[in-house]
């Protein structure tokens, strides 16, 4: 059998019912490798490790009863995930966890509650095993926290995880976990997704529920997970898409579910190939990037679907109707007395941008959204899907994307992520699958910008005793360059076509599998 850092989170569950393990040998190896890989990538700004081996301990209970009485199906079956192990992103809550944001101003706060999602992982069965990293209130696309640990691509820990689930899509990529709980309200779980090689699924408006606690504001943010495998997210949505009572959108439910809808046949799709951005107006586009979504196009094709050049429907002017959304959003954000100053930069001035737009320019942005997003929909309606490259560029150092000047880099972010956050305003599902790695040359200044994973002595383990163990000399990548991943992302024209979208990324996995795959760096982990 694979190592457990090797399983799927499926195959994982079904090891554990089957009894090949139990959920307190699977904890053990999980906190061993969030001490050595989660610790190198900087995925966790908190680890649970006592309650997680409180649920292990419960988990493996449940599945000993449920054997000796003959493992009954129907109600009397365990939790379809019962001792998997599903970090949670700490944008969200979890009762009596820390819940920091990635922001300095909350630091020492604790969840007295769970979220909504929480409690849906909660009832699968899931381990929590602690709380990812993610940038200061999840806004930017890279994870570069005011506290906490900044996370990096396992494929090169000189590069950037992405953001803002970028500690999810580094644990998932480490092989720490099989499957982390994140969200997505520009990209923030494909752009992750993209940057360390794994799988993110942003589900449509309306089929993952913030309730009970959360309002869906306009809608564009949404929980989902990154998995390793398409068949993961599938049943994961399978989890998460429920609706609670007071939702403002519902999704229609799948009949059957996601993950059985994953081995149907979608039928001839017509695909719409686009290289053109969609937040600015010029753009130049890596050519690796531009191979990932060739190459996705090329298995589509095989596969007998229709692929033809996608139009450009909207503007970089156009996309701005996003920016005082955005910026409203931040100024939401309620601040203990003081916390103005304990902001960082990007965070500050999106508020201040935030306190200036009037109630009628909010109000105006909501309309313009929703008028683009007809727009799209109906210069798009000979396809089913759009296909392009979920990232313009491989995962950068940070330092090209967290700038001094906010505006600078919010620009830079656009440029990073041109496609990712029309999704988002137009509410219908995209999913980011690593179908391409390249070697990329690596600069020579680029080891020393790496920022240590503050935080990590909360695993037990110090940086130093981490990085000096996988991290190459330097300039020892500069040689032959460096082995990176590129995303290619799909985008459905429709909301609540989530089912289309997973069998048609489960045709691209089954024709090219990117598994069984560890980046170059949890490779030399793995055999320390």
């Amino acid at each position: 059998m694979p190592e457990i850092h090797e399983l799927s989170a499926l195959d994982l569950a079904a090891a554990l019912r089957r009894g090949d393990l139990s959920a307190t040998e699977v904890n053990e190896a999980t906190e061993h490798r969030i001490a050595t890989a989660g610790a190198a990538v900087g995925a966790f700004a908190h680890t649970t490790p006592e309650l997680a081996e409180r649920q292990a301990r419960e988990a493996d209970r449940v599945l000993t009863e449920w054997r000796a009485a003959g493992s009954p199906d129907g109600p009397d079956a365990p939790p379809p995930f019962l001792g998997v192990p599903v970090p949670i992103k700490d944008l969200n809550q979890v009762a009596g966890v820390p819940w920091e944001a990635g922001s300095a101003v909350m630091r020492g706060n604790v969840a007295d509650l769970d979220d909504g999602v929480v409690t849906l992982l909660r009832n699968a069965g899931t381990v929590m095993v602690g709380k990812t990293t993610t940038p200061e209130f999840g806004f930017p696309p890279y994870t570069e926290p005011a506290l906490g640990p900044a996370a990096r691509t396992p494929w090169d820990l000189t590069r950037t995880a992405g953001g803002s689930s970028g500690g999810a899509g580094a644990a998932v990529a480490a092989g720490v976990v099989p499957v982390a709980h994140g969200s997505d309200g520009g990209g923030s779980l494909r752009i992750p997704a993209a940057a360390c090689g794994v799988v993110g699924l942003k589900p449509s408006r309306g089929r993952v529920s913030p309730g009970p606690y959360g309002g869906e504001s306009i809608g564009l943010s949404t929980n989902g997970v990154i998995t390793r495998t398409v068949r993961d997210s599938a049943a994961f949505l399978d989890v998460l898409g429920k609706p609670w009572p007071g939702d403002s959108w519902v999704s229609p439910a799948q009949e059957g579910g996601f993950l059985a809808a994953c081995d149907q046949d979608p039928g001839r799709v017509r695909v719409g190939l686009l290289f053109e951005p969609l937040n600015v107006d010029d753009l130049d586009l890596h050519p690796e990037a531009r191979a990932a979504a060739e190459k996705a196009a090329a298995i589509l094709e095989q596969a007998g679907h229709e692929v033809s050049e996608a139009p450009r429907p909207m503007t970089g002017t156009d996309w701005m109707t996003f920016m005082p959304l955005w910026a409203t959003f931040a100024a939401q954000i309620p601040l203990p007395p003081g916390g103005e100053e304990g902001l960082l930069p990007l965070t500050r001035w999106l508020r201040e941008m935030g306190q200036r737009t009037s109630a009628a320019d909010f109000a105006n942005a909501v309309v313009g959204m929703q008028l683009l997003a007809r727009r799209l929909t109906q210069a798009w309606s000979g396809f089913d899907v759009i296909l392009t490259p979920t990232l313009s560029t491989p995962p950068l150092p940070p330092e090209e994307l967290q700038l001094p000047d906010p505006e600078a880099d919010f620009e830079a972010q656009k440029r990073f992520t041109p496609w990712t956050s029309v999704w988002n305003m137009l509410g219908a599902p995209s999913i980011s699958l690593p179908v391409h790695t390249a070697r990329i040359a690596q600069r020579d200044d680029a080891a020393d910008s790496v920022r240590p994973p503050r935080g990590a002595a909360d695993t037990g383990t110090s940086p130093q005793d981490v990085g000096d163990s996988v991290r190459p000399p330097r300039g020892a990548a500069d040689a032959g360059g460096v082995e990176l991943p590129f995303g290619a992302m799909l985008g459905a024209v429709r909301p609540g076509t989530e089912a289309l979208l997973l069998q048609l990324a489960a045709q691209v996995e089954e024709a090219d599998p990117w598994l069984p795959r560890l980046a170059p760096v949890m490779e030399r982990i793995a055999s320390a």
